[in-house]
């Protein structure tokens, strides 16, 4: 067999971009190879450093190979038919004894459309709308903001049309520099080279900063703000430009036109602005207020404005809140409905938009259709033969507040929440000492499979094929390579066995894209794709027939709103659940690095990536690193009312005075043993971004 009629077209397994990569079965050895894919659609070949490393975790040691049950505190292997009629008892059990809400389901980003799709289908027809995904951890409060305020939750443009169209990219909260590298290289970078301004918000100084050489020309801005303070900074912008309208009506510093016609609320918000005092607002963002009020102009004046925006917006207890301020910018200047412009979450992971699609959360169906919207509740229904739950379900952060109490058993699907959610000590705590149950299915023994009391060995993004949606909305297909480990099965398959087994029918796909032509079904904005439709390119939703060729940017003519107006609302500061004090007088903040990922379940098995950055480490800058006594590269144990790890010090100018900032992706030395876990009232994601801290010299690392 050659060398081409061994390669197979995919979609690389880390970042949201969703660039396509090739991969070769194996060479003598037998071990997978990364080959380029030159004319993918996304990244026409380019890939990061993640991407090449990616076929590292297909064949490496670590892999589960076989079901494993737990008995007397120990894992035995066992058959598959074992393992399913252990799980099918137990999940019976738990409906009997506790009712089906007392059973929570976690949906997975690094699995497929049509994967999750099985899982919230699964848990619904179980009785429970106890279904989430990791979005809950990085941009429910965009979702939220999107889908309220303008009508769908996602990117409502595309990265492709940016170095035509785009005259500023208003960056905040994001770094894709760091953590969408090819995004950052081939189309912001193109922009710029087009003659677009970068305007970056952040409290850290990262690779997109220097990317651009920020610091080193007037045509580039770099805010830092303190963490916590982008509602004020923003809403200087916003006073700003109200301000400089009413001086000079003509200049342009509005879309008057566009407001009247297109959006209600904005008497809202100059009623929340009237008395907004932007000299104090500047000093609680400790940024200098004429080079907010320069960004200001910047945008303002743009012919066309893009604002991008990331987890340092969302992960607030107001994050909802901050990302309104982002959407307020974009429509009191018409930057919305036109290539180049809009409000665009940088999606983390390769299927986190995808998951939220297909409805594994527990407030909508697929396609956002809401849970308690009847007419929507039984169009589902009509397809899938049974009764919804009527009422929104628990999030995962919920899920895990619930256990010990209302709920008792997990079926977690490619997830590792000891490590992703907030307070991980308390979370391992109550899954260690309160579950009764826990099915795991996973690639490797995650640190959450290790408490669970079933395991199941699933196959890598390589050897599974369906569908996957990036973060600008391109359903795209994954294709899968003939070699599976021996042994190990596709999630598909597993949800399919387990749902036939518990209910008879229902579950009987032969392969994803039967699943898929089922989730159309019930999907509006996915209606009108099909496998052979999605080709190689792919289809940006919505797709509401068959034919449409999708659509790159949303709202030209209207919002999706119930009455078709984008909503502008005017909101306020709100400092941080925890602000630092005596005992704890540090901010922590946090945020991924470019050579690992999430948990690092995958990435820190990456020889690669492991080389790259083998430990843990945390930003301090150097008037702190001098008062606690800290050199650079010294260990150092960083604590928060919730425990403490033992990280290596970088002494740097990146973060501010006060500030720290450390990632969550090494086990023993995660940030979230350290993060809070209190959340947006609304949205329910976790105010990773914000906590207080101290810091101390002299302490051995531990293992990871």
């Amino acid at each position: 067999m050659s060398t081409e009629d061994t390669q197979t077209k995919t979609i690389c397994p880390y970042c949201g971009v969703g660039c396509g990569i090739r991969v070769r079965e194996g060479d003598e050895r037998g071990e997978m190879q990364f080959m380029p894919w030159g004319d993918a659609p996304v990244n026409e070949g380019r890939v990061c450093i993640k991407g090449g490393a990616a076929t590292e975790v297909v064949d490496h040691e670590d892999r589960l190979t076989d079901p494993l049950i737990k008995e007397d505190g120990e894992f035995r292997e066992a058959t598959w038919e074992e393992a399913y009629s252990h799980i099918v008892s137990e999940l019976e059990r738990v409906r009997d004894e506790h009712g089906p809400d007392g059973m929570g389901f976690y949906g997975s980003s690094k699995t497929t459309n049509e994967e999750n799709y099985l899982l919230q289908k699964l848990a619904r027809r179980y009785g429970t709308n106890n279904v989430d995904n990791c979005t809950r951890m990085c941009h429910a409060s965009t979702v939220w903001a999107l889908r309220t305020s303008l009508g769908m939750g996602a990117m409502t443009n595309s990265m492709a049309d940016l170095e035509e169209a785009a005259d500023v990219l208003w960056i905040q909260g994001a770094n894709p520099g760091e953590q969408h590298p090819i995004a950052n290289s081939q189309y912001f970078r193109q922009a710029v080279l087009e003659g677009a301004t970068v305007i970056q918000v952040d409290p850290h100084a990262n690779k997109t900063t220097r990317s651009f050489k920020i610091d080193e020309t007037e045509r580039h801005q770099h805010l830092q703000p303190k963490p916590g303070t982008d509602i004020p900074l923003l809403n200087i912008v916003l006073k700003t430009i109200l301000d400089n309208h009413e001086e000079n009506p003509g200049e342009g510093w509005i879309d008057e036109q566009f407001i009247e016609e297109r959006t209600e609320g904005f008497e809202h918000l100059k009623e929340t602005l009237a008395d907004f005092d932007k000299d104090a607002a500047a000093e609680t963002c400790g940024v200098p207020l004429e080079d907010i009020e320069l960004a200001a102009e910047k945008y303002a004046m743009a012919n066309n404005a893009a604002i991008f925006t990331g987890m340092g917006m969302s992960q607030h207890t107001c994050g909802v809140d901050n990302v309104q301020n982002e959407i307020n910018l974009a429509l009191v200047t018409g930057n919305l409905g036109k290539p180049g412009t809009g409000v665009n979450p940088l999606r983390g992971q390769n299927n986190v938009q995808g998951t939220c699609d297909v409805g594994a959360m527990p407030n909508v169906l697929p396609g956002y259709q809401l849970v308690d919207d009847d007419e929507a509740r039984e169009s589902v229904e009509a397809v899938w033969g049974f009764e919804i739950p009527d009422e929104p379900g628990l999030t995962n952060v919920e899920i895990s507040h619930e256990i010990g109490d209302s709920i008792h058993g997990l079926y977690v699907m490619g997830e590792n929440p000891i490590m992703s959610e907030p307070d991980g000590n308390v979370v391992e705590r109550r899954m260690r000492e309160d579950l009764e149950f826990m099915i795991v299915q996973d690639i490797f023994m995650t640190e959450t499979a290790e408490l669970a009391d079933v395991v199941l060995p699933a196959t890598t993004w390589a050897e599974r094929g369906g569908t996957v949606t990036n973060t600008d909305r391109r359903v795209q297909r994954m294709r899968e390579v003939h070699k599976v480990h021996e042994n190990t099965k596709h999630d598909r398959d597993i949800l399919c066995e387990v749902g036939t087994r518990l209910f008879g029918e229902g579950f009987e796909f032969a392969d994803s894209e039967e699943i898929f032509e089922e989730l159309r079904e019930v999907c509006p904005i996915m209606y009108g794709m099909t496998y052979d439709a999605l080709g190689e390119e792919g289809i940006q939703w919505p797709c509401y027939e068959e034919g449409d060729e999708g659509n790159q940017y949303l709202y030209e003519e209207e919002f999706e709103t119930e009455n078709g107006l984008g909503q502008i609302e005017g909101v306020v500061h709100q400092e941080p659940k925890e602000v630092p004090d005596d005992e704890y007088p540090l901010v922590l903040t946090t945020a991924r690095v470019e050579e690992h990922y999430n948990t690092g379940t995958m990435s820190r098995r990456s020889p690669t990536l492991s080389r790259q950055v083998p430990e843990n480490f945390v930003d301090i800058h150097p008037a702190d690193a001098e008062r606690y006594g800290i050199a650079d590269g010294e260990h150092v144990t960083l604590r928060s009312r919730r425990g403490e790890i033992t990280v290596k010090a970088q002494v740097t100018e990146d973060t501010k005075e006060g500030v720290v900032w450390t990632t969550p992706h090494f086990a023993a030395s995660s940030a979230n043993r350290l993060t809070n876990d209190v959340l947006d009232e609304r949205a329910k994601i976790p105010e990773y971004k914000a906590a207080a801290a101290e810091i101390e010299v002299g302490i051995e690392p531990a293992d990871d």
